[in-house]
C-alpha cells in the first residue's frame, strides 16, 4: 500500500537523521590522522658529485662521528668488482652500526654491506623474493635497531621491511637475509630514493617522480606514517606529500633528487639534490630543513 505524501517525509527525514547521526558517531570513534609537519629550507652545502652523490646519513656513534655519505666513489674496488656497482642511501642505528644497500645490474640478489662499531665490515646477501624488483634504494634503520625497511624504485605500493643485519640476533653473513615484513601504502610512490625514520612510527623519504601525477607536484618529499612500530608483522603506511624539494641550478635540465637524512640530535633533515648537465659538478646540493 502506497505511504501518504506527510508519512513518507516523516520516514525521509527519519532516515536521514539516523544517517546523520550514524556517520557523526563514527567520525567521533575515528582517531585523527597524524598532522603532517613543515620543514622550511635553512640551508645548503655543496654536494660533490663522485662522493656525496646517492645518499648520507649520521653517525652518533662513535661520538663526534662526520656524516657519512655514498656515491659512485665511495664503492670499494673490491665490492665493485664483483658485480656490487650501484650503492644507494645509507643509514646508522643508533649504537654505531652502519648499513649501505647495493645492487647490481643483473642477478637475483641485493646486498646490505655493515659495518659495525668497532669498524669491521661484513655482509649480508637478500635473494629477491617472487615479484621483488632488482634496485636497493636505501635503507632506513627504525629507532629500535633491530628492523629496518628498504625500497624499490618504480611505482609502489609498498615498503620491504627487513631484519638489521648484523643487529638483529636472527642475521649472519653465512645465510640469505629474509624479508620478514612489508609496509603497505594506502597512496602509491614514485622513485622513492630515500626514507629516514623521525619517529618510531614515522618516515619521511625523498622521491625523483619526474612526473608529478601523483601528488600534483615532481620530486616530493613524503610523510609515510605507521599503523605501528615495523617488525615480523606486516603494517599499514599513510602517505603524505609535505612540498617539492628545491631545484635550483646554473643549468637547466632534469634534476635528480637522492638520499635523506634525519638527525635527531640537531632536529635537522638534510636531503641531496643532484644539478643538471655540467652543473652536475659545481651546483648540486645538500639541502639542509628544519621543522616548524
Amino acid at each position: 500500500m502506497r505511504m501518504p505524501a506527510r508519512q513518507r517525509c516523516h520516514a525521509v527525514l527519519a532516515g536521514l537523521v539516523t544517517l546523520t547521526t550514524a556517520a557523526v558517531l563514527s567520525v567521533a570513534t575515528v582517531a585523527p590522522a597524524s598532522a603532517a609537519d613543515t620543514w622550511n629550507e635553512v640551508g645548503s652545502d655543496r654536494a660533490d658529485p663522485l662522493t656525496e652523490s646517492q645518499g648520507l646519513t649520521s653517525v652518533e656513534v662513535p661520538a663526534g662521528s662526520p656524516n657519512h655519505y655514498t656515491g659512485i666513489g665511495t664503492i670499494p674496488v673490491s665490492v665493485s668488482s664483483r658485480g656490487w656497482n650501484h650503492v644507494g642511501d645509507p643509514d646508522a642505528s643508533y649504537d654505531g652500526h652502519y648499513v649501505e644497500p647495493y645492487q647490481s645490474d643483473s642477478g637475483g640478489a641485493k646486498m646490505f654491506r655493515v659495518q659495525a662499531p668497532g669498524g669491521a665490515w661484513s655482509e649480508y646477501v637478500h635473494k629477491l623474493s617472487a615479484g621483488e624488483a632488482l634496485n636497493n634504494s636505501f635503507v632506513a634503520i627504525a629507532p629500535s635497531g633491530t628492523w629496518m625497511v628498504s625500497g624499490e624504485y618504480g611505482t609502489m605500493t609498498r615498503l620491504l621491511v627487513f631484519p638489521t643485519p648484523g643487529v638483529n640476533p636472527a642475521t649472519t653473513p653465512s645465510a640469505d637475509l629474509p624479508q620478514a615484513s612489508t609496509v603497505n601504502l594506502d597512496h602509491a610512490v614514485r622513485d622513492v630514493q630515500g626514507c629516514d625514520f623521525v619517529t618510531a612510527t614515522r618516515l619521511l623519504c625523498s622521491s625523483d617522480d619526474p612526473a608529478g601525477t601523483l601528488f600534483g607536484t615532481t620530486k616530493p618529499l613524503l610523510q609515510i606514517d605507521l599503523s605501528a612500530e615495523p617488525g615480523s608483522a606486516d603494517v599499514s603506511g599513510h602517505v603524505t606529500a609535505l612540498r617539492q624539494l628545491p631545484l635550483r641550478s646554473s643549468c637547466s635540465g632534469t634534476f635528480e633528487v637522492e638520499g635523506i637524512d634525519y638527525d635527531r640530535r640537531s632536529s635537522t633533515l638534510r636531503v641531496i639534490v643532484v644539478s643538471p648537465g655540467f652543473c652536475v659538478l659545481t651546483d648540486s646540493k645538500t639541502y639542509r630543513f628544519t621543522r616548524s
